[in-house]
């Protein structure tokens, strides 16, 4: 074999594992060390590497803020009226089209079973409780969002302070942030929404036709010190609590502390901002 043939099966080779997300591997075929000798001597060798304790890398210290949200699942079993409360004042803050058929609805925020809520756990010989009732589900607003990713426009993005929002103007209905979701969160307008819209908010825009939207945690609100549309429509219950999850000082991040809690598919690396007390 010559040496241009050796030459392009190599290069071909370290693209391939370059395209599987074999990174080290690459990294330690280039450099001819192991990747964690390369970065730290520029990828001259052990012989210039610098002890391993000098440059050990540490997370940088969180100074943005991150905002979710803890429900309380037992509350919403106590008062199940507390679900169509939350769904209705999410539908009038904004503008959420009430189709006739199911096939065309709109949902931001909603109830459904335990097991379409938390697949990864059992749901074999379920107790009374959790078999009668529903719990609540909503955009995640996850901290490592794969719907931002998969969007070619950037209409769908993460805002400084973590949440996942919309841009309704720049969705082109392409439906891939819809595909890349693994929580079935979004809705696609097929009709026009605005002959719908049974209470219209001046304060928050109306869609069009082709156009995807979940929810937005409320941001509209939340940037002039009101709370998001469910947590206001919960009262004084506590079953929805919104703040600031890099603030250990906040009530969310107490309620962590003092409750235990689960997400919805933890496993997927997503990193959820919601989390449920059960």
């Amino acid at each position: 074999m010559d040496k241009k043939r050796r030459d392009f099966l190599k290069v071909a080779g370290i693209s391939t594992l370059a395209g599987l997300g074999g990174t080290a591997v690459v990294d330690r075929l280039v450099s001819g060390t192991h990747p964690s000798v390369a970065n730290a001597s520029g990828g001259h060798g052990e012989e210039h590497a610098a002890p391993k304790e000098e440059h050990a890398v540490q997370e940088a210290p969180k100074t943005g803020k991150r905002y979710g949200m803890v429900i309380d699942v037992k509350k919403f079993q106590e008062d199940p009226a507390l679900g169509e409360r939350i769904s209705r004042a999410c539908i009038q803050a904004h503008n959420i089209p009430e189709f006739p058929e199911k096939k065309d609805e709109i949902k931001w925020i909603w109830m459904t079973g335990y097991e379409n809520a938390f697949p990864e756990k059992s749901t074999l010989y379920k107790d009374e409780t959790t078999e009668e009732h529903q719990v609540p589900v909503l955009c995640n607003h996850c901290d490592n969002p794969p719907c931002v990713r998969a969007c070619p426009t950037k209409a769908t993005f993460k805002n400084k302070d973590g949440i996942v929002i919309m841009d309704f103007h720049r969705c082109i209905g392409c439906r891939f942030c819809m595909a890349a979701c693994p929580y079935g969160m979004r809705s696609f307008n097929w009709r026009n929404p605005r002959d719908f819209i049974t209470e219209v908010n001046r304060d928050f825009p109306s869609r069009m036709r082709g156009v995807v939207e979940k929810c937005n945690f409320c941001a509209e609100r939340i940037g002039v010190g009101q709370k998001p549309a469910c947590v206001e429509a919960c009262g004084d219950t506590g079953a929805m609590v919104f703040g600031d999850l890099n603030d250990p000082e906040s009530e969310v991040r107490k309620l962590l502390k003092e409750n235990y809690t689960i997400q919805r598919r933890p496993s997927l690396g997503t990193h959820p901002s919601v989390f449920y007390i059960v």
